[in-house]
């Protein structure tokens, strides 16, 4: 299986009418739990083989203005770390098996330096 994510980032004030860039952070910890299952076709009964943990941090500093190839720099963390099998298959949980995933919960907010945050664009379940 190979899962891979691409997320967007708009370079302008999402809440405003404006294009002007004024994207300076984008910071990003997020943690996955994921299952490796058997499915009994017939009886639908599922086996936990694995249960792997991972996080991702990301902290990157944003100028806009500089040029294409020179607008970002990646703060920390440098390495990520590795994906951890744990050493007891942890239950499937059964909120895991039905929607919202993890697609359709995100939200997209607006944190500006000074004032109230704003949601954007709001889970598409709740």
């Amino acid at each position: 299986m190979n899962d891979n994510f691409y997320p967007s980032v708009t370079w302008a004030v999402p809440v405003s009418e404006s294009n002007v860039a004024k994207l300076t952070n984008i910071y990003r910890d997020q943690s996955f739990i994921t299952w490796l299952v058997a499915t009994n076709i017939s009886t639908n009964d599922m086996i936990v083989l694995q249960t792997l943990h991972w996080r991702m941090q990301l902290s990157i500093d944003v100028n806009p203005h500089r040029p294409l190839g020179q607008r970002a720099r990646l703060r920390e963390p440098v390495t990520q770390d590795q994906p951890k099998i744990l050493s007891k298959n942890e239950p499937i949980p059964p909120s895991a098996l039905v929607k919202p995933n993890a697609n359709d919960a995100q939200v997209l907010m607006w944190r500006p330096k000074y004032g109230q945050p704003l949601v954007v664009i709001p889970p598409k379940h709740r």
